[in-house]
């Protein structure tokens, strides 16, 4: 396909998403089956576009003063292709499979500059609803942050260290010039490719066929390393689903003691056999059952109960930007009250002594910092530990400030840390 042709079919997805409202994933998926003739390195060029044009819809359509997705595409070529105004301009002639020439109108929004008073939403690129949210935990650093959630990510992995070392990993994957990430201290990335450039598919490599490495982004390895999990400990991973923390914490824990791994929706759990084989994880249980048939036994007993809770996903916008146009306040609700479950089921399995560590993908006040205050209230035998002291007990690089300046929980981010949006708080059990 041409760059024309490519940009033609950007708008035709991005027109049947705003049509029919549903993952970005599943458009892109049946563009691709419709269209049989586009090659792979096409399908990608395609997504990367409609991705890069929902990471930042609202600062695009403000910028052409028009949100469809014909301007969408034409400002994303400019703002996050790097591509002159000229240069979108003769690409877009109205010849075969090419978008209709450009108006006076579309040529100027190529080059406008947005006002200072334009809303901090906008500019931020996250949804107005969550302005006050973001000022809230961000202050005047609102739109930094939410700019740093809307733009691409790169691929981090995380070294398996009960089948291989962090130089060996270099070395298998040197075609892809991955580096040290900057705190995990088993983590590497490989940094963002821009425009069309093809995102490495690193989970086809030999080495992750061997079980030498996981695709985790830096910030969920950080969260897993300060549960604090060690070798001979009972832990217990509340919110397994697919297991990326759970490989985390069998790696950490050496294979021994006891990692049960347990999920209220199983089928999340379905791809977890398959990784734990891989990775040569041998103490693993996964439970099955609901939550009084399957962790009654548990009660009182665990040394570590890690909750990664469920979560709007905000943290990781910048990997799925079409999810945080679809979020609604009531989805936010709804999140809410699950994590309140998860967390009183899970105090119950804390022993005096113990620690739990909540976890969330999310950077919105109601989903971390309020939910452990809440917690705190509903359950006084348990104290929130500030979170410097299981960052040092875990991670060999010196601690940096959270995002929101706490000294009590940690919000790490984009801007702030180079990772996605994780919040992590520590909460012990009083003996």
């Amino acid at each position: 396909m041409t760059p024309a042709g490519r940009a033609s079919a950007a708008i035709e997805v991005l027109t049947d998403l705003g049509a029919r409202k549903r993952p970005a994933s599943e458009a892109l998926k049946d563009w691709g089956s419709a269209h049989r003739f586009a090659g792979s390195g096409d399908r990608a060029a395609i997504g990367s576009l409609v991705f890069d044009c929902l990471r930042q819809r609202a600062s695009l359509g403000a910028a052409m003063e028009d949100d469809g997705p014909r301007a969408l595409v034409l400002r994303a070529l400019v703002s996050a292709w790097g591509m002159s105004a000229d240069s979108v301009d003769t690409l877009f002639d109205g010849s075969r499979f090419a978008p209709e020439p450009l108006t006076e109108a579309e040529r100027a929004g190529l080059t406008r500059v947005l006002s200072p008073d334009v809303p901090a939403w906008v500019r931020g690129d996250y949804p107005e609803w969550l302005e006050d949210s973001f000022a809230a935990v961000f202050g005047e650093d609102a739109v930094a942050e939410g700019a740093a959630l809307s733009v691409r990510a790169p691929v981090d992995l995380r070294v398996n260290t009960l089948k291989a070392n962090r130089d060996k990993v270099l070395k298998a994957l040197a075609r892809f010039t991955p580096q040290p990430t900057a705190y995990a201290r088993h983590g590497l990335r490989i940094a963002p490719r821009q425009g069309s450039a093809r995102t490495p598919h690193v989970e086809a490599d030999a080495a992750h066929g061997k079980g030498w490495l996981e695709v985790q982004d830096e910030g969920s390895q950080i969260a897993a390393a300060m549960t604090g999990a060690g070798p001979r400990e009972q832990v217990i991973d509340l919110c397994a689903g697919a297991g990326g923390k759970t490989l985390a914490l069998a790696a950490a824990m050496e294979n021994t003691g006891q990692l049960y791994a347990y999920d209220a929706n199983r089928m999340r759990l379905r791809p977890i056999f398959d990784r734990l084989r891989r990775a040569g994880a041998r103490n693993v249980q996964v439970l099955e059952g609901g939550v009084d048939a399957g962790l009654a036994p548990l009660k009182g007993r665990m040394d570590r109960v890690v909750i990664d809770a469920p979560c709007t996903g905000s943290g990781t916008w910048r990997r799925r930007p079409d999810a945080k146009w679809r979020l609604t306040p009531e989805m936010l609700s709804g999140r809410m009250a699950d994590q309140v479950a998860v967390l009183d089921a899970g105090a119950g399995l804390v022993k005096p002594g113990g620690r739990l560590t909540y976890i969330t993908c999310s950077v919105l006040p109601g989903e971390n910092r309020e939910q452990v205050d809440s917690f705190l209230e509903r359950h006084p035998d348990f104290v929130l530990k500030p979170w410097r002291e299981a960052w040092e007990g875990a991670i060999e690089a010196d601690a940096p400030s959270s995002a929101d300046g706490s000294d009590e929980t940690l919000l790490m981010t984009p801007r702030s840390h180079g990772t996605d949006g994780f919040f992590v708080a520590t909460l012990e059990r009083q003996a």
